[in-house]
């Protein structure tokens, strides 16, 4: 088995692709090691000590160090957790760990709904040109809501801390939104 692996825009983070399926539907986000308690194979990779964020995407994981870690000492043995956890056919979640139950976050918005239209387009225009551009770089960007104009927006794995995230919200989603959807007036990070 090859784990490939690519740089992101985010130098602490770094995508693997370990040339199979991770998630056949949604994403799931480990910003602390509690949160990966419910996963054998994000424990293992925050037990590395460096580690402070692990993303699980539809054909990748995406790993978070800590700002001045070195990815050349920490690399190897990320790639020899997931070599030994998708080659011995490991489960990706602990049998209870709700792992597929998804609550919504304190930091979703209530839509209002004379905006269901608008929200309809931003969530259309999010799923089919935003999501999958950003799982490129190994992150992705979930919607929270729609107020007076402002598009409330989750930035997850690779995304999440990125010294070019806010470069990313204004000159692409942001342009991309007003476009396409004059009703929005600017979107924000939540």
């Amino acid at each position: 088995m090859l784990i490939e692996t690519e740089t992101t825009p985010n130098p602490s983070t770094l995508k693997f692709l370990p040339g199979q399926t991770v998630m056949a539907t949604g994403t799931r986000d480990f910003a602390t090691p509690e949160e990966a308690e419910a996963s054998p194979l994000a424990d293992a990779l925050f037990s590395l000590g460096d580690v402070t964020g692990v993303f699980f995407g539809y054909d990748f994981v995406s790993v978070t160090l800590v700002a001045g870690a070195n990815w050349s000492e920490v690399k190897p043995d990320v790639i020899g957790i997931l070599l030994d956890h998708f080659s011995g056919g490991m489960p990706l979640f602990r049998p209870g760990s709700a792992s597929d139950i998804n609550v919504p976050s304190d930091e979703a918005f209530e839509d209002d709904p004379e905006d269901a239209e608008i929200v309809d387009q931003i969530k259309e225009l999010i799923e089919t040109r935003v999501r999958p551009a950003v799982a490129n770089d190994g992150g992705d960007i979930i919607y929270r809501g729609f107020s007076k104009g402002k598009v409330f927006l989750k930035l997850q794995g690779a995304c999440a801390g990125c010294p070019s995230s806010s470069a990313t919200l204004k000159q692409g989603i942001e342009s991309l939104l007003k476009h396409y959807v004059p009703e929005v007036t600017e979107v924000r990070a939540v």
